[in-house]
């Protein structure tokens, strides 16, 4: 087999795994989360959820931060809808919402630890929590998401955040996951304020009473074993009530456990704790049927069709000429510039390329051959 073959059918291997016999759809959508201090434009966020017509309950997401700060303004909350995707398929409405100063939702350095040696995490946490209250308050108002029965679930910074949230828990919160949650990581074993860090944990497990799973990889360059232990030991004895997993190490970095090629690692952990608390149906969706390649792509192309299924990028469209041409394009910052853009990449190879999919569906039909000047410049 072409090696080019078997690229196709591991990257459809890796899409398919753990997956059920059955599919489903799925909602998305982007949204902007009111908050009165992140000023008109609101909190970036994405919802995905199952395609029913039913309440679901709030799975909300946070996300990490990473350790230099201008890396924030590429951050997304659409990059993280294959996560958010795993839970959708376990019958939640997952939000992600981008806190204030990450990805588009404004804010700057509102949520500074200050001085790495006097780092100061109940502050920091404080900002936190009020964005996601922010945005549990905008999902009670609709009509296809309920806070009843809600989960929230948090990777690094946003462990922490989810951890502090549960110490002052709104109501309708039943459970809660930490996956590595920590802040003020400067390099690889080297943690700002340990002690500091040790002592906000103790502080929210004192109100903390939201069972909580926290999962910690043995070999986490962030937050490693001994410091992760020191963090569970403070909730716990100030009366938090958590279940700990210590992880297997995880690749070259199991800081990165909670990832969409860790899947297979951490989503057991992540059922075993639904289950118990009666908060997971007996099935979990199947993850969206995954579309079939233009059929003039040759064997080559069609493995190129299966890295753009594959991606997680925000915003992506494949476009295809009736040659078999392509181009495809993503993390584009909306689906009009995703679908222009892929439009312009196929038209370096054929005038009459039309789009074949935009996002995770085949692409509305187009009247005729796009020829669109400005597309073919970019």
């Amino acid at each position: 087999m072409a090696l080019s073959g078997k690229l196709l059918l591991l990257i459809a291997s890796l899409l398919m795994a753990g997956a059920p016999a059955r599919a489903a759809e799925f909602y998305t959508e982007d949204l902007r989360i009111p908050m009165a201090e992140a000023g008109p434009q609101g909190l970036e966020a994405f919802l995905v959820r199952p395609a029913g017509t039913k309440r679901y309950p709030l799975a909300l997401l946070s996300h990490g931060s990473p350790r230099k700060f201008d890396d924030r303004a590429a951050m997304s909350a659409r990059k993280y809808y294959g996560i958010a995707l795993e839970y959708a398929r376990r019958g939640f409405a997952a939000l992600v919402v981008m806190r204030r100063g990450y990805g588009t939702s404004p804010g700057g350095r509102v949520d500074s630890l200050g001085g790495c040696t006097k780092a100061a995490y109940l502050p920091t946490s404080a900002v936190a929590v009020a964005d996601l209250r922010a945005a549990i308050d905008a999902m009670a108002r609709r009509a296809d998401v309920t806070t009843t029965g809600m989960i929230a679930a948090g990777h690094s910074a946003g462990g922490l955040a989810t951890v502090a949230l549960t110490a002052e828990a709104p109501p309708g919160l039943v459970a809660a996951i930490n996956f590595a949650g920590g802040r003020g990581s400067r390099d690889d074993d080297d943690v700002c304020n340990p002690e500091g860090l040790v002592q906000a944990f103790a502080s929210f497990g004192r109100t903390s009473r939201v069972p909580m799973l926290w999962v910690y990889a043995s070999n986490d360059s962030f937050f490693g074993p001994d410091l992760a232990r020191r963090l569970y030991d403070g909730f716990r004895a100030s009366g938090g009530n958590v279940t700990f997993v210590a992880a297997p190490p995880y690749g070259d970095d199991g800081h990165h456990l909670y990832s969409l090629a860790g899947r297979p690692q951490w989503t057991p952990y992540v059922d075993a704790f639904l289950r118990e608390r009666g908060l997971m149906g007996r099935d979990i969706l199947g993850p969206p049927d995954p579309l079939p390649p233009p059929r003039q792509l040759s064997e080559a192309a069609r493995a190129e069709f299966a890295r753009y299924l594959a991606s997680m990028l925000p915003h992506k469209a494949f476009a295809v000429s009736p040659s078999g041409g392509y181009g495809w394009r993503a993390g584009r910052a909306t689906a009009e510039e995703a679908r222009r853009d892929s439009l312009a990449a196929c038209m370096k190879w054929s005038p009459t390329c039309t789009l074949y999919a935009a996002g995770d569906r085949l692409a509305e039909p187009a009247p005729g051959p796009a020829t669109d000047r400005s597309a073919r410049a970019r």
